[in-house]
């Protein structure tokens, strides 16, 4: 999946913020609300990392599996419901990685 995923334009605080957050997923810790939420609509071990930027709300969606935590996608929140595409994308992505 390399060059799948862009780095976003978060600020200094999001990116420090998104940083932490995967270096304690990354110890084995696994994050709840407000921080993170479970999204079994794209797949199991499918999670979301809510990161509250300057003027955005940012979301990342991303897998843990036994060796890795996977970056599905980022995108900027927009709405309550997660976008369609953005799950499709992310479907799309677990299903080549996997095939790897």
């Amino acid at each position: 999946m390399h060059g799948e995923i862009k780095t976003p334009p978060f600020s200094s605080a999001a990116r420090i913020e998104a940083g932490f957050l995967f270096r304690l997923l990354q110890m084995g810790e696994k994050l709840r609300m407000p921080h993170s939420r479970p999204m079994p609509s794209i797949g199991s071990n499918c999670h979301e990392i809510r990161i509250n930027d300057e003027r955005k709300i940012w979301r990342i969606i991303y897998r843990i599996d036994k060796d890795a935590i996977i970056i599905l996608e980022v995108f900027n929140k927009k709405t309550q419901q997660t976008p369609k595409q953005v799950i499709d994308i992310c479907k799309k992505r677990i299903k080549e990685y996997d095939n790897e």
